[in-house]
């Protein structure tokens, strides 16, 4: 290890995400704060209908004032699996199940400051859910589209999907799909 942990201050415990500040010593002798935002966790949906086509929602998001184009996706509630997120995610959101699921991969999102990771999962044999769509009063303003998964990789090239998690799910889809 390159650094002996002294004190952890716990800064601030919020709803979704915690603060805290590490206070390090490195190999070197120096000392240093390194600040933490720890995160649960979460699961993103990349939903593959049989003609290839794939479900995306455009939402409004607080923290960047404006709509973004993204997959299906939801944090983890405590001790909860990842899959079974996912399958709540994609019903919750979109109104459909699935009866196959895949794991493609998972990511941590910004490791320079946050322990947030991601886990990213493909649907499959997908049809709707006898109770529809069961949004959260955040979520109301979001808006459904299918869309094939070609596009939606043009999409990327474009910068109109600039969402990581929904990029890296798009593009490791795709790569699934041609083996």
């Amino acid at each position: 290890m390159h650094f002996e942990l002294l004190r952890r201050e716990k800064i601030f415990n919020g709803r979704i995400v915690n603060l805290v500040v590490d206070h390090v010593k490195y190999s070197s002798g120096n000392e240093a704060a390194r600040e933490i935002i720890q995160h649960p966790g979460g699961c993103v949906v990349l939903a593959l209908f049989d003609n290839n086509d794939i479900l995306l929602v455009k939402q409004y998001r607080y923290p960047i004032g404006g709509d973004v184009i993204e997959l299906p996706a939801g944090k983890l509630d405590a001790n909860e699996d990842p899959q079974h997120c996912a399958e709540r995610e994609l019903r919750e959101e979109t109104g459909y199940v699935a009866n196959r699921w895949t794991e493609l991969t998972a990511i941590m999102t910004t490791p320079g400051f946050c322990d947030e990771r991601l886990h990213i999962y493909m649907a499959q044999d997908l049809s709707m859910s006898p109770h529809g769509q069961t949004l959260e009063e955040g979520e109301q303003t979001i808006k459904l589209s299918r869309v094939p998964l070609v596009e939606a990789i043009a999409m990327v090239e474009r910068e109109e999907i600039v969402d990581g998690k929904s990029i890296v799910g798009i593009l490791m889809g795709e790569r699934q799909l041609s083996g």
